[in-house]
């Protein structure tokens, strides 16, 4: 009975975030993300229903996480997180529009090895400053937003010491990110605690590649328990940020370590690429260097060159410890929303031009275009790339909504870091 209480008021709570997040305009959603609070009473939506049995997934989804992570977790302990969070984004935004893509694929990569409980934000493991972490692992070298992550932390610190793990605060700040990039708001579980431990391994072995084909990419998030429909959508994240020459380039030059070019590119489009990326001084950049701020993805050699995933397109640079190393310059690196294609429909932003780029052909990752090489998802980018985006956006706000509850620590697991780079000492 609980549970479906539960489940119930928290799909009201969906619904009315939904319906607020498409009666915006595009370009209101920043000032109207600065006005809406996260502390509205459950009251004032208690009438409204949903109109295509979406209730049922919340209350499946609320069945399937740990019962000390709930909604407002810190109405108690520290009533004014989320609004810091929010408030904090938005200035940090002003100044830094990449940051939502950058967050957005940091968030990512730490939920999909082992789960969303900041692990990628470590800078040691369990202490041991000769272990690897995550973010040293080739994937996540082109990483950013740790130091947006720390400042949000520093704040909540001084308001509330030791209460807000830093979990919650990327889980949150990822989603504002969102909204303020014109993304549809979605309500989260709080609640969730930090791992003393980082997981180089997995984070090597695990994270989606540029290059993989429609069944790597598949598989890799079934494992995680996403359908088709929520893989194709979250990765219609890339439609924010930008992907690095540095990434495209290996379909210009050395595909899958073959020496050539990517054979499924159109020659137009190849010309396209190649005089963005090149003609541009960029020549020398893939050598090493990072891409420009998700999410992108990394070269297609999964041998010699970096890896990323191809979720969120962000503009990503060199993973940036907290403590003793330095930012790296951004690269360039081509949006989806491009300059490349008048054909295109650009947008501001969180609409449907990724999923149209893909239906011309024009998907600047073979890990993109590849949603075009299955039936099942060929037909999802389709639906989505055929209205006004509202289906793509609800769709988007379930999927990560459930990224968001992938194995969370809670209750007396884990810890609640004072640092987000390092581990509480025992």
């Amino acid at each position: 009975m609980m549970s479906a209480m539960k489940g119930w008021a928290f799909a009201l709570v969906v619904i009315f975030s939904v319906l607020l997040s498409w009666s915006i305009p595009r370009g209101d959603s920043e000032r109207a993300f600065l006005s809406f609070s996260s502390h509205e009473p459950l009251v004032k939506v208690v009438s409204l229903a949903s109109a295509d049995g979406g209730q049922d997934f919340f209350m499946e989804m609320t069945d399937s996480v740990a019962t000390n992570i709930k909604y407002d977790f810190y109405r108690d302990t520290c009533p004014e997180a989320e609004t810091i969070v929010r408030s904090t984004m938005a200035q940090i935004y002003s100044q830094h529009k990449n940051v939502s893509a950058q967050l957005l694929r940091l968030f990512f990569h730490d939920c999909f090895i082992q789960g969303c409980d900041a692990s990628v934000l470590l800078d040691h493991s369990n202490g041991n400053k000769n272990h690897s972490v995550e973010k040293q692992a080739v994937p996540n070298k082109t990483l950013k937003g740790f130091d947006k992550i720390d400042q949000i932390k520093e704040v909540l610190e001084n308001v509330c010491p030791a209460v807000v793990s830093c979990a919650d605060i990327l889980a949150l700040a990822t989603r504002d990110g969102v909204v303020l990039a014109g993304g549809p708001f979605y309500p989260l579980f709080t609640g969730r605690r930090d791992s003393a431990r980082s997981y180089y391994d997995e984070a090597m072995a695990e994270i989606p590649k540029p290059d993989d084909n429609i069944t790597q990419t598949l598989h890799l998030f079934s494992l995680r328990g996403f359908t088709d429909r929520e893989t194709v959508s979250l990765l219609g994240g890339h439609n924010i940020g930008k992907i690095g020459c540095e990434f495209i380039q290996s379909r210009l030059h050395n595909f899958r370590g073959t020496g050539n070019p990517d054979p499924t590119v159109s020659p137009s489009f190849f010309n396209e690429m190649r005089v963005f990326c090149e003609d541009n001084g960029n020549k020398k950049s893939s050598q090493g260097s990072p891409m420009a701020a998700p999410t992108a993805f990394p070269m297609a050699s999964s041998t010699a060159s970096p890896m990323a995933s191809p979720m969120a397109a962000s503009i990503a640079s060199s993973p940036m410890a907290s403590r003793g190393m330095s930012e790296k310059p951004a690269g360039r690196g081509m949006p989806y929303f491009q300059q490349l294609s008048s054909s295109v429909s650009s947008g501001a932003g969180f609409d449907t031009h990724y999923y149209q780029s893909l239906l011309r052909g024009r998907g600047l990752l073979f890990a993109d275009q590849q949603l075009m090489a299955n039936e099942r998802t060929a037909r999802l980018v389709r639906a989505y790339a055929s209205d006004d985006g509202s289906t793509f956006r609800m769709d988007f706000a379930r999927a990560m909504m459930k990224m968001s509850n992938l194995n969370v620590l809670t209750g007396s697991q884990g810890q609640v870091r004072l640092e987000c780079t390092l581990p509480v000492s025992s």
